[in-house]
């Protein structure tokens, strides 16, 4: 009985050992789906390269892009989120709090050693804050950027008796010419067209990315790098209050659809493709990709695909915004979408591991290559390859908008902002001009106070 008890016990120890060396390590990941397939054939490649090469299985979900921050967020509450997570809106809603609240793994000594492949201005993003440490560090990677660009119809623009090298370059000029010149001459011919498609919902993040560019035109200061507020400071307010004229005055002069002080972020896509508006301001080019994305659906008719492909190489065009107010050049608003490695995550070495995998050149250009061209690269080289600088009429132009210089948003220097953003105080100002008829400077008083209770 004794040697049947000692072989049982031997046999016990030995299923633990067996089943212990059959143990695959595993490391969970979060990723928003992509909006198109290249994007997730890409990762589902890096993923697959990644097992291979240290053993380690990838446990892989893709969330539609609300539900990807939504979940994160309830998981990192409870105290069991992934190991990595990678959503499109962290950097809007919470990279920056997470880093603050000490959620987040310090990912310096990954990205240190590759700090030169990293366009300067997108790792600058992601050195934040953490209130428990006392100290910034690098808490995220910086995967890939976007900004925004103006989109408009060639064809309807000609339409209208213009060339494009009637376009002004100046500020005030630029918008005077599509809202009257372009928007009558189309009226004239009895077309009930708009000539901007002009996001003012407060429920849209259009919103805010367009209002704060034509803040950033007017040269509005909000925030300075240490995270104080400097708003209410004499030259930054009057450039504010500037800003929210101009902005609720595209609308005011009759020039945007009157449903825009409602629209939802597709809204002025819908117009746009709709021919309903003859320009919008876009967070990114996928305006113009998605008539590439149609070029190649083999779902479409022939008569279909070569539309779209006329449309893609001649009818629409992707432009940069015109020079400030003042004359200077346009530097560009940034957001720079991350990845993180959460804290509390489980496997977080691993975590880090498989981020610094997706970093390399070879993985990570062709995820962000996948986009056909709605994100734009956040490494040196990839920025330079002929993808972008290539003859590709709407790629070429992103690329130059970035080599022009980026400015990043205001959550990057305090946190606070993107509850400031996901409240849209910006579009609120608007608002209240439109709408409720208050002058501008009454806006942006009501504007700042509001900024000071939530941020200050």
């Amino acid at each position: 009985m004794r040697s049947l008890a000692a072989g049982a016990a031997l046999a016990a120890i030995a299923a633990g050992w067996s089943g212990a060396a059959f143990a695959q390590e595993t490391v969970t990941v979060w990723f928003t789906k992509g909006f198109y397939k290249g994007e997730d054939d890409a990762l589902l490649a890096v993923v697959d390269k990644f097992q291979k090469a240290t053993g380690v299985k990838v446990d892989l979900s893709l969330y539609a892009t609300e539900d990807c921050v939504t979940k994160s967020v309830g998981a990192v509450q409870a105290g069991t989120p992934p190991d990595v997570g990678f959503c499109t809106t962290y950097d809007f809603r919470t990279t920056g709090q997470w880093a603050f609240e000490g959620k987040l793994e310090d990912v310096t000594d990954v990205l240190e050693p590759i700090k030169a492949q990293i366009q300067p201005q997108a790792l600058a993003t992601t050195f934040l804050m953490n209130d428990k440490t006392k100290k910034k560090a690098y808490y995220a990677f910086p995967v890939q950027q976007q900004m925004m660009h103006i989109t408009y119809w060639k064809d309807m623009l000609e339409e209208a008796g213009f060339k494009e090298s009637d376009i002004p370059k100046g500020w005030d000029g630029y918008w005077d010419f599509w809202c009257d010149k372009v928007q009558g001459a189309l009226r004239a011919k009895g077309k009930r067209i708009y000539a901007v498609g002009h996001p003012m919902g407060v429920a849209a993040s259009d919103t805010f990315y367009s209002f704060l560019t034509f803040a950033n035109a007017h040269n509005a200061k909000v925030v300075d790098e240490d995270g104080k507020i400097v708003l209410d400071q004499p030259a930054n307010k009057a450039a504010m209050v500037k800003a929210v004229k101009d902005y609720a005055n595209i609308s005011q002069r009759g020039c945007t659809p009157p449903s825009s002080v409602n629209w939802l972020d597709p809204d002025n896509n819908v117009a746009f493709h709709n021919r309903t508006t003859v320009l919008t301001h876009n967070a990114t080019i996928s305006i113009a990709a998605k008539h590439l994305d149609d070029m190649n659906n083999q779902a479409l008719t022939q008569e279909q695909r070569d539309q779209a492909k006329k449309n893609y190489y001649d009818n629409i065009r992707t432009a940069e915004f015109p020079n400030k107010p003042d004359g200077s050049p346009m530097t560009n608003l940034a957001a720079v979408k991350t990845a993180v490695v959460f804290a509390d995550g489980k496997n977080k070495k691993r975590g880090k591991e498989f981020m610094a995998f997706m970093m390399k050149d070879e993985n990570l250009r062709p995820f962000v290559e996948g986009s056909v061209g709605r994100w734009f690269p956040t490494t040196v080289e990839a920025a330079k390859a002929e993808f972008w600088t290539g003859a590709d009429p709407h790629r070429k132009i992103v690329y130059k908008q970035y080599t022009d210089g980026t400015t990043p948003f205001q959550f990057v220097y305090n946190y606070k902002f993107t509850t400031v953003n996901a409240e849209n105080v910006w579009a609120k100002a608007v608002n209240r001009v439109l709408v409720d008829k208050v002058t501008p400077e009454q806006a942006v008083d009501e504007m700042i106070a509001r900024i000071k209770q939530i941020a200050g």
